[in-house]
């Protein structure tokens, strides 16, 4: 029989709950707010049933109950509260916070349902509670007595509740394991704001809104200061909104934009407090008379349109009355004593702790679903919402606008359109000349500040009101409107240096920005940009760092272009990238250091900025220095593909302008790119460009250079399999170097032919020939980083059975590589320390570095190369010993390392032993010896040579 036949008849306590915040917390939590919501009803059907309550119905988050008695449905809300607090929930984010109402009065149920008021006041008061509270009536008050040990109701005070004529006495439920701080009850006479009404949701920005929180409750004057677009006013209005309850008298929000005329400023503020004007009294006076005795917060928008107009009014509410406080928005600060300035961040772009997607990328997803009509994006189109994101620099309003091209694009085609960042968001909509109709910032009331100020002034049209709020209006409507808003308050100066800074990608410190602006002193308009939230300013101990968010950037590199600045600010630019090239080999006394592919790092944005101007627009010989300059860094990073295609965009560059080019420079970026082409594999290519490279060599005259040259045609016969013909060409070029005195420019033949003597067994005569090349790599600062004498005789080592020698060679390769940034030669160095284990007796951690070393150097294109084969015959070797399974789930283990953690793993392994009896030159045992198997010693050589070698 239904449990409805049974319900409880005469004094009945009704109670309601609900999920506070549950439509956010299920698009917050997408396909994981199911099992939430199902936990949660198990949990409060559990609780509820145990005490004698009789579930009504359940709709979404929501439970009607009923009980025959008072005490037990309060001791209900109590062991609900608790064990949702203490139940173990997937993040701390998704926990559901439920509120609960209770009233008892006397109701007769009809028909399996009541038809009273008692359950409509029920209803009420659980609307009145906040998450995790629980409210009752004073009647469920008086009928729950005694209260059990510990725990009590707290008398609030009477409420009026919505639709009942009547006030209400509304207790809480004090215990241990419940909250006890809340804001007022949401009643139908709570503390009076303006706040403006949000049309979408607030997505992230979790730590700024605590920060701000905490800096508007410590101080009495907090200034949000951002560039356009940052999010300012959405913020404060949910910070705001976050404090009602601490300001009594209320918290009233005024859009400054709203006014032109800076007279009308305090106007605007009293309109929204219903003040009127007094004759012959200034208005400011009645505004600094009415709040001085109040608790008020204030907060004021878009200051900057009026800056001094509201600082003086700010100043005069300050001074007035100590329970006034003011948080503003702006682009620029007021300057004032106790000011506390607050920059807003980007939106981050890291995504949670939890995996959850970052914060610019959550706005972005929510406003796409939106912009298609609750659809949200597919996991295909993730990727490319995250480059979107990424590229907009985390600023709100461009996600916003991006979010309103993605009803027409997809994400991947949006991103490939960003580098017309201005173009991509603003195409379609109206510009700051062409006015929108009815266009509202705000769905509320925003109109009646403007409306109220009319009123004040005894019902005229306040002047240039309706206009300066169609301003307001337009300069959100486009990324360009926002950044026209600041652009004209700067001065020439000011302009001229956002224009010009447009030229780099990312952050330049204060050195870098007086080069560029060479006799011009930078630093005062460089302060008036930084002031006005246009350029950011980011301290570091070694010094501040500025920099641009891109649709800034975007927006200054149009005016640049407008100004006819272009040319001569881009090739000033130009110079210093390589300028800073030269530097990056430099030590501080200014001699050659030994190259740090990590000091390119961090220009590598900025070099690609330069190319993409001297292979479009500037000069192609300046685009080949800068190539030439990254040859190590594009093979190193995996960046291969990237260094051919700029170097073809630069031959055509050469073809359209007939631009002429040294022999010798031509020679260099043609041997270059052979080795471009040979680490990404093309191997025609690669020895074509090697050909080419020769004969701009010999036209040079240049015995070195030429020396270089040949000595790089080694690489890609090695790569065709052609050993003894690499083997004949190394010989002829060190050959042809001694005898015309450049010995040291055929060191890269020298490394080729000590490998092929390594390949064919020939480890004496390969010692020997490292042993000449230790002097001439040392005396290279280009090479002494790499090691490369200490990787090929480790790899001897290896070959001769000495564990020891190899151990210690390959440690000092594999150190020098990683701290001097050659990442992709370091996972063949990695990959020899694998072998070294397995001959070490450390299988497993053998598996784990060749796991390592394969995903590193997957990620970083590495080519096989001449040992490749050997890897494989060892890898193999420790499979046998270890067994698949264990083998797969080590490798596996070591493929999920980072470079980083591999290389550290690798340079922990302890050394051989040295003492008697080790075993150095004894022989070394098989992986299948150590296993316990038996066989001969053996040593590895190669046995398949294609051409007899």
């Amino acid at each position: 029989m239904s449990a409805r036949n049974h319900l409880p008849s005469g004094l009945v306590t009704f109670l309601f709950t609900d999920i506070e915040g549950s439509t956010r917390l299920a698009q917050m939590l997408g396909a994981g707010y199911r099992p939430v919501l199902s936990e949660h009803r198990r949990l409060l059907r559990t609780t509820l049933a145990a005490s004698g309550g009789t579930e009504l119905f359940t709709e979404g988050d929501s439970f009607f109950v009923a009980f025959p008695d008072a005490s037990a449905a309060l001791d209900a809300c109590l062991a609900a509260q608790r064990a949702l607090a203490e139940h173990d929930w997937p993040t701390p984010d998704s926990v559901p916070r439920v509120r609960m109402g209770l009233h008892t009065g006397h109701a007769e149920p009809m028909a399996g349902e009541y038809a009273s008021a008692e359950v409509h006041r029920a209803a009420r008061i659980a609307a009145a509670a906040h998450g995790g509270q629980v409210l009752c009536s004073g009647a469920t008050a008086r009928y729950a007595t005694p209260l059990p040990p510990g725990v009590s109701l707290l008398d609030l005070g009477l409420h009026r509740l919505r639709g009942f004529d009547d006030r209400e006495r509304l207790f809480q439920l004090v215990a241990p394991g419940l909250e006890r701080q809340f804001p007022r009850p949401r009643t139908a006479d709570n503390i009076p704001h303006n706040l403006p009404t949000q049309a979408t949701s607030f997505v992230g920005r979790g730590a700024e809104r605590s920060e701000l929180r905490r800096l508007t409750q410590a101080n009495r004057l907090v200034t949000v200061v951002g560039a356009g677009g940052a999010g300012k006013t959405r913020l404060a209005v949910e910070v705001a909104a976050g404090v009602v309850e601490a300001h009594p008298d209320g918290v009233w929000f005024v859009d400054v934009a709203t006014v032109t005329d800076p007279g009308l400023v305090a106007f605007a503020i009293a309109a929204v407090l219903g003040l009127r004007p007094e004759p012959g009294r200034p208005m400011v006076e009645t505004l600094v008379e009415y709040a001085a005795s109040r608790r008020v917060l204030f907060v004021l928008d878009t200051c900057d349109a009026q800056p001094a107009a509201t600082a003086e009014v700010i100043s005069r509410l300050l001074a007035g009355g100590g329970g006034v406080r003011v948080l503003a928005t702006s682009r620029e600060s007021f300057g004032l004593p106790g000011e506390v300035v607050w920059r807003i961040p980007p939106l981050s772009g890291e995504p949670g702790p939890d995996g959850s997607p970052s914060d610019a990328l959550a706005l972005l997803l929510d406003r796409t679903a939106a912009a298609r009509g609750g659809r949200p994006a597919g996991s295909a189109e993730i990727d490319g919402l995250q480059r979107v994101a990424a590229r907009l620099d985390g600023l709100p309003l461009a996600i916003e606008l991006a979010a309103a091209r993605l009803r027409v694009l997809s994400a991947g085609q949006l991103a490939e359109r960003l580098d017309d960042v201005l173009g991509a968001l603003d195409a379609g909509r109206e510009g700051p000349e062409r006015p929108v109709a009815n266009g509202r910032r705000w769905m509320g009331n925003q109109h009646d500040t403007v409306d109220l100020a009319a009123a004040a002034m005894g019902g005229a049209p306040v002047p240039g009101v309706r206009a300066a709020q169609r301003s307001a209006i337009q300069r959100h409507v486009t990324m360009q409107a926002t950044v026209t808003w600041s652009y004209r308050t700067l001065s020439p100066r000011s302009a001229r240096l956002l224009r010009w800074l447009a030229v780099f990608s990312g952050p330049v410190d204060l050195a870098t920005v007086e080069w560029l602006m060479e006799d011009d002193d930078p630093l005062d308009a460089l302060s008036v940009l930084v002031d006005k939230s246009m350029v950011q300013a980011e301290p570091h101990a070694s010094g501040s760092t500025y920099r641009m968010l891109d649709p800034i950037r975007a927006y200054a590199a149009r005016r640049l272009a407008d100004a006819g600045e272009e040319e001569t600010a881009r090739n000033r630019h130009v110079a210093w990238c390589l300028h800073a090239l030269r530097r990056a080999g430099l030590g501080s006394d200014g001699q050659p250091v030994t190259l740090s592919l990590y000091a390119l790092d961090p220009l590598a944005d900025e070099l690609r900025a330069a190319l993409r101007w001297t292979a479009t627009r500037g000069s192609a010989r300046n685009g080949l220095q800068l190539a030439a300059g990254l040859g190590h860094w594009w093979r190193e990073r995996g960046l291969a593909r990237e260094g051919r295609l700029w170097l073809f965009r630069l031959y055509g560059r050469i073809a359209e302008t007939g631009e002429q080019i040294p022999e010798a420079e031509l020679a260099a970026t043609y041997h270059m790119h052979s080795l471009q082409a040979g680490a990404d594999g093309e191997l025609a290519e690669e020895l074509r460009f090697s050909q080419r490279a020769e004969a701009a060599a010999r036209r040079a005259g240049d015995a070195g250079l030429l020396a270089r040259v040949l000595a790089g045609r080694a690489a890609p016969l090695i790569d065709m399999a052609q050993f003894t013909e690499a083997e004949r060409v190394c010989r002829e070029v060190i050959g042809w170097a001694d005898d015309n005195g450049v010995p040291g420019d055929a060191l890269f033949a020298i490394f080729r032919l000590a490998e092929l003597l390594w390949r064919r067994g020939a480890l004496e005569e390969a010692a020997e020939l490292l042993a000449s090349a230790r002097p001439i790599e040392t005396a290279l600062p280009v090479e002494r980083g790499r090691r490369s004498v200490d990787m090929v005789l480790g790899m001897v080592a290896l070959a001769r059975g000495d564990l020891v020698a190899a151990h210690d060679h390959l440690v000092v390769a594999l150190r020098s590589r990683m701290n001097h940034g050659f990442h992709g030669r370091a996972c063949d160095t990695l990959t020899a320390m694998a072998v070294r284990c397995a001959w070490g007796a450390e299988p497993v951690l053998a598996a784990r570095l060749f796991g390592a070393a394969q995903a590193a150097g997957t990620a970083l294109r590495c080519a096989p190369g001449i040992y490749s084969s050997y890897w494989l015959r060892e890898q193999a070797a420790v499979r046998e010993v270890l067994g698949d399974r264990a083998f797969d789930a080590a490798y596996a283990e070591g493929a999920r390392l980072s470079l980083e953690e591999a290389v550290a793993l690798a340079l922990a392994v302890d050394h051989p032993d040295l003492a008697a009896g080790s075993g150095r030159f004894t022989g070394i045992e098989t992986p299948k010896q150590r296993a316990g198997e038996g066989g001969e010693l053996v040593r590895w050589q190669a046995t398949e040579h294609p051409e007899g070698g």
